[in-house]
């Protein structure tokens, strides 16, 4: 039985803490942590810990690391997350990133760094996109690009809010205490917000999706979609993956690792970290103006878009200086805060929610490999070079191609969904 509409939807609170959730976790496991990068690296090359020779390997490993978990063990947590209360999974992932920073800000072992990102990385299972994007579908249908948009902003501002804050910490105290208190947004602010607000589905406190109304029997909410094994069948969801993989490979590439060229190229490290942070500050931009526009067109046409606009600005890396530098970063940040919210709202349209952390937990995975093989060969090529980033960049500009090619060919099976999924 449905009953009219509560004037106040409990949704957009979830939105709110999802939001923050990305903020905390992105911003201090992803998108904030390359300010760090300089200052450990020259401390590990200074005591002998690190050879000079695979300083950029070592920085690229340890942020591969931390991606690479965050991807490979995704299909689990989407196993965990439809068995498992989200707000327990989602402190569990608090807990290993607040400790992981500790120990990472502790140590002086190559080994430890790479196990502290390795831990971040499964944290981000529990604490960051999967759980987040499941946890805001289960809120939203009818409005759930600007749900899915307003949410993944929380990506970006998370990385710019990092990269603005720990510089002068850096400074005046070095980068190890810096580290300590960025920790403290996990302590201190989110563990409460998820655990006094935090509920997995409207169903639980007898409301429908959207606001749309509310209902006495949980039971008689509507499951629909495929499964993961029907999902794995379709020529679509490959097509979608390997799209998927080619866009993280420059975004990877792009958010972890140019800050590190742009200071061999006469950015200081601070002009480098505000380029660092205009580019995750417009790709918030990005995420809610496309998030928006997919419940107003058809999604693979706006994704089209987004992509479209990424590979333009890679042209600009053919003469990159620090003249060029800003006519490559805000449009690939707007053009790929775009393409972030669409590859999870695409998934969700195209598979349904019946089996969806599961089915987005393999998506992941598949845009962790992306990401994680733009990351080791643009390390491998910058230390070829002596540092310098050239030579990795024009394979960045190839990959944001094939992406933009496979977005199309995306667009002309997206037909495909529509009988598909409403026969089941």
């Amino acid at each position: 039985m449905v009953e009219p509409t509560r004037k106040f939807f409990y949704g957009w609170v979830i939105v709110a803490v999802a939001t923050f959730a990305l903020v905390v976790s992105n911003g201090l496991s992803i998108g904030g942590i390359p300010v760090f990068y300089k200052s450990i690296r020259e401390e590990f090359v200074a005591s002998g810990a690190v050879a000079a020779g695979n300083a950029e390997s070592f920085i690229a490993f340890g942020a591969t690391l931390t991606f690479f978990f965050a991807g490979v063990l995704s299909p689990f947590a989407g196993f965990l997350i439809q068995r498992y209360r989200l707000r327990t999974l989602m402190l569990v992932g608090c807990a290993m990133l607040g400790g992981a920073l500790i120990v990472h800000s502790q140590t002086t072992s190559p080994w430890v760094v790479y196990a502290a990102r390795t831990v971040m990385g499964i944290s981000l299972c529990f604490v960051g996109v999967l759980p987040s994007i499941v946890l805001v579908s289960n809120w939203f249908v009818r409005r759930r690009g600007l749900a899915l948009g307003i949410l993944l902003t929380g990506t970006s501002l998370g990385g710019s809010l990092i990269s603005l804050i720990s510089p002068p910490i850096i400074a005046a105290y070095g980068w190890r205490s810096a580290m300590v208190v960025v920790s403290l947004f996990v302590w201190l602010l989110l563990v409460p917000a998820v655990l006094f607000f935090v509920k997995d589905k409207p169903a639980d406190i007898g409301m429908l999706a959207d606001g749309d109304g509310v209902v006495e029997d949980a039971s008689s909410v509507a499951v629909e979609g495929l499964t993961l094994q029907e999902a794995l069948r379709t020529p679509l969801f490959w097509v979608l993956a390997l799209c998927a993989a080619a866009v993280f490979y420059p975004i990877f590439v792009t958010t972890q690792q140019f800050i590190l060229q742009a200071t061999k190229i006469g950015l200081s490290p601070q002009q480098a970290s505000f380029g660092l942070s205009s580019l995750l500050a417009v790709s918030v931009a990005g995420k809610f103006l496309f998030g928006w526009l997919s419940d107003r067109f058809a999604p693979t046409r706006v994704m089209l878009a987004c992509c479209f606009v990424m590979f333009a600005s890679t042209i600009v890396l053919l003469n990159l200086n620090a003249s060029t530098i800003y006519f490559f970063l805000l449009p690939f940040g707007f053009g790929y805060g775009g393409t972030f919210v669409l590859l999870q709202r695409i998934a969700s349209d195209f598979f349904g929610n019946r089996e969806y952390p599961k089915v987005l937990g393999v998506l992941i995975v598949i845009e962790t490999v992306g990401a994680a093989i733009g990351g080791m060969v643009t390390g491998r090529l910058a230390d070829a070079s002596g540092g310098d980033y050239t030579s990795a960049f024009y394979v960045l500009i190839a990959v944001s191609g094939f992406a933009l090619v496979l977005t199309m060919v995306l667009g002309l099976m997206s037909g495909q969904k529509v009988s598909r999924s409403h026969g089941l």
